[in-house]
């Protein structure tokens, strides 16, 4: 059986921490905490767990920080939390199953983790990461901000469960700011940090200069192909925003070059001819969104409504428009099997009754 030690950085996760670690005490063999410049009790709640402290410098570099924590680590693998991550009770089952039996040459263990859960535990985002790693194939973490490791040599794929419980949902400037320092200096960012930075831009709704470096990333023509896809949906979505039908349309539409359409482009050229009344369009778009199937062990990233749930509710929808309640009703059912408690869901149910209700009482009338 292989042994494992947990890496881990953090600051001020007094709030999140003790869960973390408590979720994942009985898989690692070496829990090992790298300290940034905590003011709160942090440190005191990782002492429960690990007398393996220690201090780093924040220097505005979360790879350098996290290499720090994997130089300290002495296990045969490496695996990496942050604090408002959580192995559930299954998946830490699963997780000592893989323990048990992983083959001591794979280098890297990608991994599914699932980010803003929904009330009945569902998450928003799926998609994998390079979470369990071979100490001694001496992977690096890079880049300053949204910081990854390049997986390499033998890697598999588990189907073990990273979940992100995130208290705080607010959106931090720290990582635009980090950006915007590294530019003030004089750097030039990375195609990768490019794209990252047109994200971040978009999340303080900074949307004409996010556009602007989503566009330089593109037609700079060095992205990973899954990064490409993700820069078409985010220049839809800020076309849209700005007013510019067209751009939003080609934006979405672009992202088909790189590879058979998704689920969540097909949704928003939906969502765009429904917003003009071009229902029969917006039929068409969300009809193929119900028809894909998302991709499998595949490394892009998939908001899970887009695949079933949002493109079933809003044919249900137009449906419901075009005047065939049966159609509308199949596709609210079909809706229900992938969120059956959605409020949306139920309120539709019970309104397509009555409206089933009053139609059958008029052509009664009528006959």
């Amino acid at each position: 059986m292989v042994t494992i030690s947990l890496c881990m950085i953090v600051k001020n996760e007094a709030l999140t921490l003790g869960e973390c670690l408590e979720s994942v005490k009985d898989i690692a063999d070496e829990i090992i905490i790298v300290d940034t410049g905590s003011t709160d009790q942090t440190k005191e709640i990782a002492k429960r767990y690990t007398d393996k402290i220690y201090d780093f410098e924040w220097i505005d570099d979360f790879s350098a920080a996290r290499n720090y924590s994997f130089s300290k680590a002495t296990k045969d693998y490496i695996l990496w939390l942050d604090a408002d991550d959580r192995i559930r009770d299954e998946d830490q089952k699963a997780f000592l199953q893989l323990k048990q039996t992983l083959e001591p040459d794979v280098d890297v263990v990608m991994m599914p983790y699932q980010t803003g859960l929904d009330c009945s535990g569902r998450p928003a985002l799926t998609y994998y990461r390079e979470r369990l790693l071979r100490r001694n194939a001496h992977f690096r973490w890079q880049e300053p901000v949204h910081e990854y490791i390049q997986p390499s040599g033998k890697i598999i794929h588990a189907p073990v469960k990273i979940t992100h419980c995130k208290l705080n949902h607010g959106v931090s400037r720290r990582n635009l700011e980090i950006y915007q320092k590294q530019l003030n200096a004089g750097k030039t960012l990375s195609s990768r940090s490019l794209l990252y930075y047109g994200m971040e831009l978009y999340y303080h709704q900074e949307y004409p200069e996010s556009a602007a470096r989503l566009e330089q990333f593109l037609n700079e023509g060095k992205g990973w192909v899954e990064d490409n896809i993700k820069a078409c949906f985010y220049l839809g979505k800020i076309y849209n925003v700005l007013g510019d039908f067209e751009k939003s349309l080609q934006s979405f539409l672009a992202s088909f070059r790189y590879d058979l359409p998704r689920a969540e482009h097909c949704c928003e050229i939906g969502y765009l001819y429904k917003a003009r009344k071009d229902y029969q369009r917006a039929l068409f778009w969300f009809d193929l969104a119900s028809r894909l199937n998302q991709p499998k062990e595949n490394w892009g990233f998939y908001f899970n409504d887009y695949w079933g749930y949002i493109p079933n509710i809003e044919l249900s929808v137009i449906h419901y428009w075009l005047g065939d309640l049966e159609k509308a009703i199949e596709y609210n059912e079909r809706a229900a099997a992938v969120k059956p408690e959605d409020k949306s869901i139920l309120f539709n149910r019970k309104f397509y009754e009555i409206e089933k209700f009053r139609q059958q009482s008029i052509n009664r009338k009528r006959s």
